[in-house]
């Protein structure tokens, strides 16, 4: 049997709830460690997983042998604790966005170059069977060329996220999978934001993308809607495709018209005609598990993380772009490239502490 990796979670909001209960499920792994400034979520851990708590994560990191870690904070903190667990020489994934900045991105990238640490972002659409399913077969070329993307995201307003808005928060999900389908780079973009309900933050996005291979995204992203829509949709020359992201479920919806092996120029003379609606068998798992199972098998064989941090750093920056470009109410041309500089990481920079700061620094010890 293979050795059992030591995992550690730091927070233990809702998120890091199901980080550590899918840890604890799996055969290969051992939850040993959660962290969180607040002992009420901590209490709630070590009564259903039995592990040892601390309010303050850097003393579990010096006290624990840990293998991996998951990292699952408010934004603001990412880049701190990350760093403080690259620093520690421990595997981490940190949830998206990889950061507050731009710069604090890069950093962290770099850092986990420098240190030859497995760093990671859990961007966990990419994880969705559905998802998988849809790149495999625009890959083969069911679609044949592909003319629009339009990405829904809406729900309604979560109270619990204050410190960024629905771009940061929600954009970064659909920004990623779209340059993961589509091997493109967004080279012009057009935004509108709004505030409706958020105090500080945009929860209202509606974006056009163009893609320098000419496919066109849209973006309906938004903290104001009554049910939760999770919808992405491919057209294409020969139909189009409607993945849920909720349920699991694609289908395509044949372009009559449009049969395989009709060429290009066949198609702008026969047009588009309703066909078939063909659903696709999926074999329906849990992203998240899907995610942390491939986090765990690139510790173990050490081959390249499920995720590259550049990943998510192109999705942090497309989706600042778009609260720029929202906030000037313009089109904004991007390098094609999407170019990014790595600056020198700080060691020994001090950083804003996700700890417990009203009470002595202690370990609530649970075997």
């Amino acid at each position: 049997m293979a050795k059992l990796l030591r995992a550690g979670v730091i927070g233990a909001g809702n998120m890091g709830q199901n980080h550590a209960r899918v840890y604890s499920e799996m055969d290969d792994v051992e939850l040993v460690a959660v962290a969180d400034p607040v002992q009420e979520s901590l209490n709630r851990m070590a009564q259903r997983h039995r592990v040892r708590t601390y309010s303050n994560y850097r003393l579990m990191l010096e006290r624990e042998q840990l293998d991996l870690v998951s990292i699952v904070v408010p934004t603001q903190y990412h880049f701190a604790v990350a760093r403080d667990v690259l620093c520690a020489h421990v595997p981490a994934l940190v949830e998206k966005p990889i950061a507050a900045t731009m710069e604090e991105g890069c950093a962290l990238i770099a850092l986990g170059k420098q240190l030859g640490v497995m760093f990671t972002v859990g961007h966990i659409e990419r994880f969705n069977p559905a998802i998988i399913a849809l790149k495999s077969q625009l890959a083969l070329g069911m679609l044949g060329r592909i003319y629009q993307i339009h990405a829904s995201r809406l729900g309604p307003f979560p109270a619990r996220i204050t410190d960024v808005g629905v771009v940061i928060d929600l954009a970064t999900h659909d920004l990623d999978i779209l340059h993961y389908i589509t091997d493109a780079n967004i080279v012009r973009l057009h935004a509108e934001v709004g505030r409706r309900l958020h105090t500080a933050h945009e929860d209202m996005l509606s974006a056009i993308l163009r893609f320098d291979n000419d496919v066109v995204g849209v973006l309906d992203i938004n903290w104001l809607t009554p049910t939760k829509v999770r919808e992405i949709s491919v057209i294409g020359e020969r139909g189009m495709f409607v993945a849920n992201y909720i349920t699991q479920d694609l289908t395509l919806f044949e372009n009559e018209a449009a049969p395989q092996g009709t060429d290009y120029h066949q198609l702008a003379v026969m047009g588009v005609s309703e066909g078939r609606a063909i659903r696709f068998k999926i074999n329906k798992r849990e992203p998240l598990r899907e995610e942390l199972e491939a986090f765990v098998m690139a510790v173990r064989t050490g081959n390249p993380p499920p995720v590259r941090g550049e990943d998510g750093l192109l999705a942090l920056a497309l989706a600042q772009k778009l609260i720029e470009a929202g906030a000037n109410g313009g089109t904004m041309l991007l390098d094609q490239g999407h170019g990014f500089e790595w600056p020198p990481v700080d060691l020994a920079q001090p950083s804003p502490a996700y700890v417990v700061q009203s009470a002595p620094v202690a370990a609530n010890g649970h075997s």
